[in-house]
């Protein structure tokens, strides 16, 4: 029901409303997963996790006819500049509807504080652990303002480049493979980390009116990041939809590979960038 609700043609014309559809997503699922679970004592701290699962199958569905226009569009399309103008328009699409996801998990967060614990607990734990807090440390990790950190000591810089890059190559590969072998498997990878982005937005505003602020704090170095993951889920996918619907011709599946091979070293040089921005032009800002 779902795909006949949402056109990606539609959604391709006005990328833009796509952000209004992943907060709603966002929202539905939160009251879901708190309406059937949050009552069970069993399911009860698992509560983040399931919001995230319905995330994923609420977004599914046009991602994966979004994945298929676009796998079709490079089959027909001769000019490789006009297929690559033709994926901005769904990397558009894609990238709002993972900022709503982001601004209403943030938005959540900071309006209902008494329900971090049941929403976000997993979120929490993953953004207090990336920032270095030890399990004892959780509780001073809600409360602590973390701003980033400048050092001269070259050594360290370099290796915390090094560390950044190659993690979020490995998040790319995975979406390579989720896309490839599930169509639009690169959804989980991005919902998650839009959940994990709002709890840790949550926990740098104090009140609602610093969202924007703490959104700014991430997204600067998130924006090129994030916009790779869908670059190279992007990738995969025209791939798996290509063998899903046989299109084995030489030239045809020739040019799908090529068009494939064009989006991941986009995503490449993309995560390079975000990875300076985030060591070297986010904590001058934040410092």
């Amino acid at each position: 029901m779902l795909e006949s609700l949402l056109n990606p043609k539609k959604a391709e014309r006005k990328p833009w409303e796509m952000f209004f559809v992943g907060s709603l997503y966002t929202v539905v699922s939160i009251l879901i997963a708190n309406w059937l679970f949050s009552g069970n004592s069993v399911f009860k701290e698992h509560v983040s996790i399931i919001t995230v699962f319905l995330v994923v199958n609420f977004s599914i569905p046009f991602m994966f006819y979004t994945i298929r226009l676009e796998e079709r569009k490079t089959t027909e399309l001769r000019a490789e500049r006009g297929i690559l103008r033709e994926h901005a328009h769904a990397l558009a699409a894609f990238m709002w509807l993972f900022l709503g996801f982001v601004v209403a998990f943030s938005a959540f967060f900071v309006l209902f504080p008494d329900q971090v614990e049941n929403n976000f607990k997993v979120q929490v734990e993953t953004y207090c652990q990336i920032n270095s807090y030890t399990e004892e440390q959780f509780s001073s990790c809600l409360t602590d303002s973390y701003t980033g950190k400048i050092t001269t000591e070259t050594g360290f810089i370099l290796k915390e480049f090094k560390l950044i890059f190659l993690n979020n190559i490995n998040v790319m590969l995975i979406s390579i493979l989720f896309s490839l072998f599930f169509g639009a498997g690169a959804i989980f990878i991005l919902s998650w980390n839009a959940s994990v982005i709002g709890a840790a937005v949550g926990i740098l505003s104090q009140n609602v009116f610093h969202i924007p602020l703490g959104l700014l704090r991430f997204m600067i170095h998130g924006i090129p990041e994030i916009l790779a993951y869908f670059v190279a889920g992007l990738s995969g996918g025209i791939i798996g939809v290509a063998v899903i619907r046989h299109h084995f011709a030489e030239d045809e599946f020739r040019k799908i590979i090529k068009d494939a091979l064009v989006l991941f070293l986009i995503a490449i040089a993309l995560l390079l960038l975000g990875a300076v921005i985030e060591v070297f032009v986010t904590p001058a800002i934040f410092a």
